[in-house]
């Protein structure tokens, strides 16, 4: 047990055990984070410059974790990551709330 439990990491035993997501570190798993609330903190920044007849952009999307689906069944972020995006907010409210 303790030749097992010292394997790598990304090992071919941990692969098998934890599947795909065997294959992200901590820093992937940080780096996916990071993009995904620099998108947000753009995507937020799109929708309090536009005028008020413009359409507001879509949400973006989280980047895709393994192991984790939407109920489409495609890949899709952590749901963590999906509330930080929230629900789509009108231009006017983020304009109101940023004064």
């Amino acid at each position: 047990m303790v030749l097992v439990k010292h394997l790598p990491p990304d090992g071919a035993v941990q692969r098998q055990i934890h599947g795909e997501s065997a294959e992200w570190s901590i820093t992937d798993h940080l780096l996916a984070a990071t993009v995904d609330h620099l998108a947000v903190s753009n995507w937020m920044f799109q929708c309090v410059n536009t005028g008020e007849d413009d359409e507001t952009p879509d949400p973006p999307k989280p980047v895709p974790r393994p192991g984790i689906t939407d109920e489409d069944g495609e890949e899709r972020g952590d749901d963590s990551e999906e509330e930080a995006a929230g629900p789509a907010v009108s231009s006017s409210a983020l304009a109101r709330f940023f004064g």
